[in-house]
């Protein structure tokens, strides 16, 4: 061997040891930085006692997030192969422990002096995805949130295990820079784009030109939050869904582009034709070049990323084709993936499975199996994320291949009533893991459009995100009772029972008092007599859990809703004896049930979420310019009352604030014209009432506990 084979030999070797010692830098600097991400979310929920935990990030080749933890002489130890599987193991221990939970309100938890012991346990969830929110949501839960509020949802996400998120802050400042470089006028862009709170129906194509133009300060102001969002979403390891292009677009941009074709949408028809936007068949050489410069636009400003929604046919019929429709669905799927690849290489088209279920009239097995026929496989996410509403997936064969999410939407609009099927919470996605026909089964979905409300029911369906087990509710009662409240007496067992057998058999829809919409009639909340019950029983525990903030909040929530059904019988009676034109006996029952919602409205005053003040707080917060707090105000109690109109009433809270400001005046107006045979322009009112953006104010009860409990019996 000669001097050169020799050299050359060295220098291969040295070569290797370094690119050997680079590779074990990144994995231990990797390392470190999973571990501080992990860290830093436990630190913020439970303080220094964090630091007291072992954290162990273990790469691995797996897919799907895992964990396990293990404790013993007071050192709690977590490993985990992502940062939401070192998150979910420590929650994880902290309930089987009964050391409390994290709700909506924020912490509840009361960490022991010293860690508890606990055998190895390991966990590896059956999902590689868990998605979280759907598009509305950001109209009916998020619109208004601060860097803050969408810190602590994001720590809400990586306890509870999630990893995938709707992310379209700034959607519209992305779309307007586009629109601009193609040469649409400012004022083109602002008869396009709705208020804020309506902005998810703008993307997908149901509305346009509602609720008065967006200031050019919101867009700058979506802009700094997303960057947030995004930066802490990284750090956790959650998959943003970006917002893409769906086809929707100014009327205006004929004026650029005079042969395009156009097509009219129609998604309410009590929307005018000025409100209804037009949209481009993904055919058209224009989509894939607006497609693309929105990728490229949205990269430029937050970075890359992988998942792009795109929804063309949201609650909207189909395009009108003289061919074959399969022909054509086949087409459209094409021709929207490939637009959305000329934008990054990598993506993946994530659509709402919503539609299959709800026009299931047109939505046939073959017309979704045409839609995808010709992308890869793994190049598409379908959210079928509503099978409390109807189950489709087998009926459409398990989307033949394709990647899809099985989930549950509990929840439409922020509706607060006790509502959803419980049993199938908590056994559906166990039963469909089971299924032989399930295919590509990838991910789990908790797409609740309004958030903090039933709060049972989404902790529930998280824990149904890490098992591939039915959950059994008689012990899982037992230990979201001692992890809420701190005990589990016999009282609050019967009470849990009854909601089984009442408020949580099955989902009603849209579970609105009549109170809330302005009318007499029965409305569909449930009025099972178990429902009273399960509130009387949960009551009768105060002695002993008084001291329990949650139970607090929980207590005066349930008592509120049993009033609210209370409160809708007086007004159906009322109306009754007006009809028979016993003006004397209407008028008390009227007044009886004002009452009540007064009443209703004090005890909430002290609720920790279930306050118009939070949310006018969060949308005031987005400017210190009292004309543009003024806008935001009003906007905000647009998409919880009128909505358009004309959709009006959908949202239907049992807020503190809106129930003596809208709510109760309302039907105190209503109830005078009854009395007097007059008219009254409910409407024009309604429409007042958001435009003036104050909100009275309330004295709370100085003990709201026993004000529920004395209210309770009283009524």
């Amino acid at each position: 061997m000669n001097r050169v084979t020799k050299w050359n030999i060295i220098s291969a070797v040295l070569l290797l040891i370094m690119h050997q010692t680079a590779a074990q830098r990144n994995i231990v600097f990797l390392k470190k930085e999973k571990e501080a991400a992990a860290k830093e979310v436990l630190q913020r929920l439970i303080g220094e006692k964090a630091r007291s935990i072992n954290l162990n990030f273990i790469p691995s080749n797996e897919l799907n997030d895992h964990y396990s933890y293990k404790a013993q002489n007071n050192r709690l130890e977590v490993s985990g192969n992502s940062v939401i599987g070192l998150t979910r193991g420590v929650y994880d221990y902290l309930k089987n422990s009964h050391q409390g939970m994290l709700g909506w309100e924020g912490p509840l938890f009361k960490i022991d002096a010293k860690w508890p012991d606990a055998l190895p346990h390991s966990v590896t969830s059956p999902f590689k995805i868990r998605q979280a929110h759907n598009i509305v949501t950001n109209g009916y839960t998020t619109p208004y949130w601060t860097w803050e509020r969408w810190e602590r949802e994001l720590d809400w996400q990586a306890m509870h295990g999630f990893n995938m998120l709707m992310a379209p802050v700034a959607t519209e400042a992305i779309a307007a820079r586009v629109w601009k470089r193609l040469g649409l006028k400012q004022s083109e862009l602002d008869s396009f784009f709705t208020s804020p709170s309506l902005l998810p129906w703008n993307r997908m194509g149901n509305i346009c030109n509602v609720g008065g133009a967006l200031p050019p300060e919101w867009e700058r102001d979506q802009v700094a939050l997303q960057h947030k969002i995004l930066k802490r979403m990284r750090e956790l390891g959650m998959q943003p869904v970006v917002q893409s292009f769906a086809g929707f677009v100014p009327k205006s941009l004929r004026r650029l582009f005079p042969d395009i074709q156009l097509h009219e949408t129609l998604w309410n028809a009590g929307f005018p034709p000025s409100q209804r936007p037009v949209f481009l068949m993904p055919d058209d050489p224009l989509f894939a070049r607006i497609c693309k410069m929105y990728i490229e636009e949205w990269q430029k400003e937050f970075g890359t990323a992988d998942y792009f929604l795109l929804d063309s046919f949201n609650e909207m019929q189909l395009p009108k084709t003289k061919g074959s429709e399969t022909a054509m669905l086949a087409n459209y799927g094409l021709k929207s993936y490939e637009a959305l690849k000329a934008g990054n290489k990598n993506a993946i088209w994530v659509i709402q499975g919503w539609m299959f279920s709800y026009q299931r009239d047109i939505w046939t097995p073959e017309r979704v199996k045409a839609l995808f026929s010709k992308i890869p496989d793994d190049k598409v996410l379908i959210l079928d994320y509503a099978n409390d509403y109807a189950t489709v997936w087998n009926s459409l064969n398990g989307y033949d291949g394709k990647m899809w999410v099985y989930g549950f939407v509990p929840n439409m609009g922020g509706k607060t009533p006790y509502t959803g099927d419980i049993h199938l919470y908590a056994t559906g996605a166990a039963k469909t893991l089971a299924s032989a026909n399930k295919k590509n089964l990838t991910g789990f979905s908790i797409s609740g459009e309004g958030l903090e409300n039933n709060e049972v029911i989404y902790e529930l369906l998280t824990d149904a995100a890490w098992t591939r087990d039915s959950i059994d509710l008689k012990s899982w009662f037992k230990d979201y009772s001692m992890n809420r409240y701190g005990a589990y007496p016999e009282a609050l067992k019967t009470s849990w029972k009854l909601l089984e057998t009442s408020a949580y058999k099955s989902l009603i829809d849209h579970p609105q008092f009549n109170w809330q919409t302005g009318s007499f009639s029965k409305s569909r909340v449930n009025r099972d007599p178990d429902f009273f019950r399960s509130v009387s029983a949960f009551l009768s525990c105060s002695s002993l859990l008084g001291k329990s903030s949650a139970y607090r909040a929980d207590a005066i929530e349930r008592v509120a809703l049993a009033l609210g059904i209370k409160a809708e019988e007086c007004f159906i009676e009322a109306d009754n004896s007006y009809k028979s034109r016993d003006t004397v006996a209407g008028e008390r029952l009227g007044d009886k049930g004002l009452v009540m919602l007064t009443e209703i409205d004090r005890l909430l005053e002290s609720h920790p979420l279930l306050r118009l003040e939070n949310w006018l707080k969060l949308a005031e917060q987005h400017s210190a310019d009292p004309q543009l707090q003024h806008f935001y105000r009003s906007d905000a109690k647009r998409i919880v009352t009128i909505w358009g109109p004309p959709v009006n009433d959908y949202s239907c809270r049992v807020w503190s604030g809106l129930i003596r400001d809208f709510y109760r005046e309302r039907m105190r107006l209503l109830l005078e014209a009854k009395k007097k045979g007059a008219s009254f322009d409910k409407n024009q009112w309604e429409i007042n009432w958001v435009k003036n953006a104050t909100l009275s104010k309330a004295v709370p009860f100085a003990d709201p506990l026993q004000a529920a409990i004395t209210l309770y019996n009283k009524y």
